[in-house]
């Protein structure tokens, strides 16, 4: 490793990913570059700030950068590294599909960096077979790169705790590729485990479409008990209420963000369509928005109310907007109700206004993503409607 300026390039090196892996090896004592062309993060990050929220993160990173950990925009990084890391984000088409054809792309621009003494690790979630595929388009081009996959695991939010706690899965090709990609995340955390890629690939997306079916049957539940007028949190406290065998039974909410519907996605492609749990998962969890609005246009002639959400992030506690169902809930509003406001402490949108603003003005408050401060406002829920698909505010499920 002594061979190369550093032992670990992170491309995405700024993102939600990539930064707290970077930060995390940088106070492990490796040097670290991470590449990005995004310039206001690669601004915000060499004056040791934080360009979104994560716990813990900006101290370390402070205490790190230009120290073990640098960053870079330039491509020429990505040949003076030994580990080459990739976060890069792996979206859908338009038609539901995983787009294979993105990493194949970025691969083939960066064939004239890469050399035989290096180790290419794929840490996106990816459509399966996309490491052996990535490995071949460096074979068939004269390359004998070293190439693993290993997936992120963690928590927007608690990355810097669980990068450290979880164990790592490791998959890669050969006996050395894999001694050398263990080794490296030792460096990080105590365990570590090892798995075919294509049985690795597998093991990411089934961690991501479990916790999207959980929230569906959550979210099924809720409905059936909102349909009936029954109060849903009265029923789930008698079924969790010291009950080992409902202990994974989530609350209902939005099921969002930038990973659970897309990787339900991928994993349905590779069952070539045929995994109608993961199928109705989708209709459940990306329909909550809709049935809100039509219960509360059964009860309330929405065309004279204004509507307030409350919180646009995808989840609690997080700054991350991205693939949020308060924004399509938004949608929705906008054209079935007089006026829609939206507030979040941390989202950044010019958009938005003031919590005390919407509380004050609107007829009707959703509460889009339960954060904890959120708890000191005062609300009046007498004289407002308010919508707590959460039971953030001990409100109970009824509408």
């Amino acid at each position: 490793m002594e061979k190369f300026s550093y032992d670990v390039c992170i491309i995405g090196g700024l993102g939600h990913i990539g930064l707290p892996l970077g930060i995390s090896f940088a106070k492990a004592g490796k040097k670290v570059i991470l590449y990005d062309i995004n310039k206001d993060s690669i601004d915000t990050v060499s004056k040791g700030k934080m360009p979104f929220w994560e716990s813990g993160a900006e101290e370390l990173l402070g205490e790190t950068i230009n120290k073990t950990l640098f960053v870079g925009s330039s491509k020429s990084v990505i040949s003076q590294s030994h580990f080459i890391i990739l976060t890069l984000g792996t979206p859908i088409d338009e038609h539901l599909n995983p787009q294979y054809v993105l990493f194949k792309s970025f691969f083939e621009e960066i064939l004239t960096l890469l050399n035989d003494r290096q180790h290419i690790i794929i840490r996106s979630t990816v459509y399966p077979g996309t490491t052996e595929k990535i490995m071949e388009l460096l074979r068939q081009n004269g390359k004998k790169t070293r190439v693993s996959f290993c997936p992120e695991r963690i928590a927007e939010g608690k990355a810097i705790e669980e990068i450290r706690s979880l164990p790592q899965i490791i998959a890669s090709f050969d006996d050395d590729s894999l001694r050398e990609a263990s080794e490296l995340f030792l460096n990080l955390t105590t365990q570590t485990i090892p798995l075919k890629p294509i049985e690795a690939e597998l093991a990411k997306l089934y961690t991501n479409v479990w916790r999207y079916l959980q929230f569906a049957a959550s979210n099924q539940f809720y409905q059936i008990a909102v349909q009936n007028n029954l109060d849903f949190y009265r029923i789930y406290d008698a079924v969790t209420r010291d009950y080992s065998r409902t202990k994974g039974f989530a609350k209902a909410g939005f099921a969002a963000g930038p990973c659970l519907f897309k990787d339900t996605m991928q994993l349905a492609a590779f069952a070539n369509n045929s995994f109608f749990l993961g199928h109705a998962a989708m209709l459940i969890n990306e329909g909550l928005p809709n049935f809100i609005v039509q219960k509360l246009k059964e009860k309330n002639n929405l065309k004279t109310k204004i509507v307030g959400i409350l919180g646009m992030a995808f989840k609690g506690d997080s700054d991350d907007g991205r693939e949020s169902l308060s924004y399509k809930l938004k949608k929705v509003l906008t054209i079935e109700a007089a006026q829609v406001l939206c507030s979040d402490p941390f989202v950044k949108d010019d958009k938005l206004v003031p919590a005390e603003t919407l509380i004050e003005k609107s007829d009707i408050i959703i509460l889009g993503a339960p954060h904890s401060e959120y708890r000191k406002l005062k609300l009046d829920f007498k004289s407002k409607t308010v919508v707590d698909v959460w039971n953030f505010f001990g409100l109970g499920g009824a509408f």
